[in-house]
């Protein structure tokens, strides 16, 4: 299972489901590409306007708000995992991010329509190593093993702070949010389980969560600080398997942030709670190949402050096994 960052918008997707539980032993390489274009305005349950940004702010002490624009987020992520026999395994992720945000920036009460023209705009991009995870998982619990328990860690190894700066408009030369840098600077601790099961003579169901924490982080000096919220998440779903070359399933994916940290993060607009309704395909497209695509649409939303969401994500990827 994968989450990004980026308020609470990442792709819950669980890509371990999309290919399929299985207690076997040896090696297995995947590819991964994440596409998340976070181009509408939402606060709460609904769509929001640039007037109630900054008429009605989420923290009323600034006298305004910030205006987003658009974060169009890509992740391609490497994972290398190894079963050394049938009740354990390691899986190591290794993702790379690709990011444009852009921004009418910080704007004072009362709204005019000349705060989010075209020359307001101010733009930044990412493009580097995010934060790698290694996940162990032991699934010697039960006779069939189809029970898994979780426990990893995130690493800092992804560029976090003030790496990138903001590269035109009104803003060119400040730092990029510390939420969308590449990294958060933090190491997180990551416990979850699994559980797969056939429920009749094609089809099979299974479940899956996980919670990750920060537990230490380099940014702790008083006024330049920040601790990325913590995140739960939740995947239940059903795969169709009649015929072993094509595999469609359907998940949903729930997930849940707490708000980031500190004096750099924007603590009153990166909680929430989504949830998607995740339909897709696995192929075989070779005897060790499997590709698989999924589409995520969103089917609630509940966002604390004002954030960008997307309208739908898109998830593809390959899994070789020699």
């Amino acid at each position: 299972m994968q989450t990004l960052a980026c308020a609470t918008c990442g792709c819950t997707l669980s890509a371990d489901a999309a290919m399929g539980y299985a207690a076997v032993s040896g090696w297995r390489f995947t590819i991964e590409d994440d596409y998340i274009d976070q181009d509408q305005l939402r606060g709460g349950t609904s769509t929001a306007t640039p007037s109630q940004v900054v008429n009605n702010p989420s923290n009323p002490a600034l006298g305004g708000g910030e205006i987003e624009k658009q974060t169009v987020n890509r992740y391609l992520t490497l994972g290398i995992n190894y079963s050394p026999n049938l009740d354990w395994n390691l899986n190591l992720l290794m993702p790379y991010v690709d990011r444009d945000h852009t921004t009418y920036g910080t704007q004072l009460a009362p709204y005019t329509p000349a705060e989010s023209a075209p020359d307001q705009v101010s733009a930044a991009h990412v493009a580097s190593l995010g934060d790698i995870k290694l996940i162990g998982s032991y699934q010697g619990l039960l006779p069939g093993r189809n029970l898994g328990l979780q426990l990893g860690v995130k690493l800092p190894t992804g560029d976090y702070g003030t790496r990138v700066n903001f590269y035109s408009g009104p803003w060119l030369g400040t730092p990029l949010d510390a939420s969308l840098q590449a990294g958060t600077g933090s190491t997180d601790l990551i416990v979850g389980a699994y559980y797969y099961q056939p429920v009749s003579e094609n089809f099979s169901a299974f479940i899956n969560g996980q919670f990750q924490s920060a537990v230490a982080h380099r940014q702790d000096e008083p006024g330049n600080d920040f601790r990325p919220g913590n995140t739960a998440t939740v995947s239940l779903g059903v795969r169709y398997e009649r015929s072993p070359q094509w595999l469609p399933q359907l998940q949903l994916n729930f997930s849940h942030k707490s708000a980031d940290q500190g004096a750099l993060a924007d603590t009153t607009d990166t909680a929430g709670t989504v949830l998607y309704a995740s339909p897709g395909l696995t192929v075989r497209v070779m005897q060790h190949l499997h590709l698989f695509g999924f589409v995520q649409l969103p089917v609630y939303s509940r966002l604390d402050g004002y954030q960008l969401f997307p309208h739908w994500t898109a998830s593809v990827g390959a899994s070789y096994a020699p």
